[in-house]
């Protein structure tokens, strides 16, 4: 079962952002840029307050993702990132992506913090920050 509401729309809105975002680190790269998305949805807290739907997660600004603003995001959903971001959307997650509400590609070593979010950890090129408890329950 679903953890957010997503219609087909959805689904290849997230395929096409997890393909742009992370298909240089495989499958686990891209279903970690997808836990991102939906716990931007799911959360309503920090910078991602009333980021209810996709579209407002993919497409918000500030604060929204660089691939956007690339041609390959707009390239039409593979069935295989489909089926990725069909598994976040029903709740998959992977860590250290699992509660993170940020992720992005340092030159070097990932920092210790975020904009005062914790790292989580490191996939392949990607740094992964998570909030608190107290600053946002909904992602855990």
């Amino acid at each position: 079962m679903a953890v957010i509401k997503a219609n087909s729309n959805d689904v290849d809105l997230l395929a096409r952002l997890i393909r742009a975002e992370a298909e240089g680190e495989g499958e686990q790269g891209m279903l970690m840029v997808g836990n991102v998305g939906v716990n931007r949805i799911l959360g309503n807290c920090l910078d991602f307050r009333n980021i209810r739907n996709m579209n407002d997660m993919v497409f918000q600004s500030p604060g929204g993702f660089e691939a956007t603003q690339k041609g390959y995001f707009y390239q039409r959903a593979r069935d295989r990132d489909r089926q990725l971001a069909q598994r976040v959307i029903n709740g998959e997650r992977i860590w250290p992506a699992s509660n993170a509400l940020w992720f992005f590609r340092p030159a070097g070593n990932c920092p210790a913090t975020w904009y005062n979010q914790q790292n989580t950890g490191r996939f392949k090129a990607h740094c992964f920050f998570t909030p608190t408890y107290a600053d946002c329950p909904s992602v855990f």
